[in-house]
């Protein structure tokens, strides 16, 4: 497995376990060390190798996470209750997932549902500040909508599904299939490092970029429309008052409605914002008002470990304590 991608499934591990109540670390860490997830080392090859070849197929685990396309199936060889799948794609795509076959026992308490995010320990992302949806729409429950809703389109790059099934030999097929977004919002990055340009076009809404590494980050342009009229007076109550701006946020779960505010931006820059974040989520939030259009490019690379060790600069660590 590919070292970044190895800490992500790591913390996506504990999270999961946390939710059944379980803290056996030993257990975490051997399921950690023999690569769970395999497939994530090459998953940007093999889904280019997917275009005009047969669909890409693979047997599901009972704690899965999917980067690439293809038709997946789960089999119970024994009563599985606490089971989830996450989906990640490319930051500029939605994820479809569609029920191929589906056999499980409602009446005798299995579950099987698709959720528009990912949530874990009772965070979820995109936070219900941010997401197009209430909370209650984001669930798809089979046992409530059968076949009716054969396919499910995601809001964002990440989707999930839970499931439980009670009966050996019971279980599903599932595709998955992705399509452009030609305006991201709300995006987990799949790499510690990266840039990327957030455009927000005459869009009451809000958009995160996650980050789940500590990293230094660095805002290199910055287009808010009321930049372009008159100039504002800077506050030193910050941005809130402001209907355009953006936010930078640092913790240790996944919601950012529940991260710390660590800097928040709505002046012209007169040079690259930079600043190191030794928390295990880092988060760039745009607030758009609907009444321009907003822009902010940026780059992050993953904090070396000498870097967490002796911070200096314009960094910000005291508040953020590892999880890993």
């Amino acid at each position: 497995m590919a070292p970044t991608f190895k800490l992500q499934c790591h913390f996506i591990l504990i999270c999961l376990l946390a939710l059944r109540g379980e803290s056996r670390y030993l257990e975490l860490r051997e399921a950690v060390d023999h690569d769970p997830f395999p497939h994530l080392a090459g998953g940007a090859s093999q889904k280019r190798e997917l275009e005009g070849e047969p669909l890409y197929r693979r047997a599901l685990r009972c704690v899965d996470m999917l980067s690439l396309q293809g038709q997946f199936t789960f089999t119970a060889d024994r009563p599985q209750l606490h089971c989830a799948t996450f989906f990640i794609a490319e930051p500029e795509e939605f994820i479809t997932i569609r029920y191929d076959l589906v056999s499980i026992d409602c009446q005798r308490g299995d579950i099987l549902q698709v959720f528009d995010g990912w949530i874990l320990k009772g965070e979820k992302f995109p936070s219900s500040q941010d997401h197009p949806l209430p909370t209650t729409e984001r669930y798809i429950d089979f046992c409530e909508s059968g076949l009716s809703r054969r396919s499910i389109r995601s809001s964002q790059n990440v989707a999930m599904i839970f499931f439980r099934v009670h009966e050996p030999g019971n279980g599903f097929t599932i595709t998955v299939k992705t399509d452009p977004n030609l305006f991201p919002c709300n995006i987990i990055s799949q790499t510690p490092n990266g840039r990327f340009t957030l455009v927000v076009p005459h869009q009451h809404r809000n958009c995160s970029f996650s980050i789940i590494y500590p990293v230094a980050i660095k805002i290199s342009d910055l287009t808010l429309g009321h930049l372009n009229g008159l100039q504002l007076k800077k506050s030193s109550a910050g941005c809130g008052g402001i209907g355009d701006f953006v936010e930078l946020l640092g913790g240790t779960g996944l919601d950012p409605s529940k991260m710390l505010l660590l800097a928040d931006l709505c002046y012209p820059l007169r040079g690259p914002a930079q600043m190191k974040v030794g928390c295990d989520h880092t988060v760039l939030r745009m607030v758009s008002s609907g009444k321009h259009i907003n822009r902010v490019t940026f780059e992050y690379r993953q904090l070396e470990p000498y870097e967490l060790e002796n911070p200096n600069g314009n960094s910000i660590q005291e508040f953020c304590l590892s999880t890993l």
